[in-house]
């Protein structure tokens, strides 16, 4: 087996053990199934062409996805509304689905802090390294979507304990 193969085959078994998990990950930073599975693509394509040099190949995608995400609101610099997601799609509890549509009207920094620090369980020096901001501004975008979570959704923090 030549070395080549061997690095196609590691790279198929990642993608096939981490995928879910990943496209998760886009849609909680995009706010969009279909833009979340972009991203992800996105990501992995990058991987692909340094899949020799990658030591550890999850934070890079992980890594990857959040700075195209940045990429993109900042390119456009202004919020847009995103269409209703199709519960068909999702493949959630059904009680998530009310808190993926408040995390998706977040603004998409503090989607991504969301993302990252609840989704992703990072620290928030991690979060704010991954980000390429201050722990302080992670504290800050965190704690305003938390007020902003908790006003849209008062009652689902008593429904889940209820579980």
């Amino acid at each position: 087996m030549v070395a080549t193969d061997r690095d196609d085959a590691a790279f198929d078994a990642f993608v096939a053990a981490r995928l879910p998990h990943l496209l998760r990950l886009g849609r909680a930073l995009t706010g969009d199934e279909q833009r979340g599975a972009d991203l992800v693509q996105d990501a992995l394509e990058r991987a692909l062409v340094r899949w020799r040099r990658l030591d550890e190949p999850e934070a890079f995608v992980r890594r990857a996805m959040v700075n195209r995400s940045i990429s993109v609101w900042r390119k456009v610099r202004r919020e847009r509304p995103l269409e209703a997601l199709d519960d068909t799609a999702v493949h959630d509890r059904p009680a998530d689905h009310e808190l993926l549509a408040a995390v998706r009207a977040l603004p998409a920094r503090q989607r991504a802090v969301v993302a990252l620090r609840y989704y992703e369980d990072l620290t928030e020096v991690q979060t704010a390294e991954v980000l390429g901001c201050s722990v302080g501004t992670v504290k800050s975008q965190a704690n305003r979507a938390m007020l902003a979570l908790r006003r849209q959704l008062p009652t689902y923090a008593d429904r889940q304990e209820a579980r």
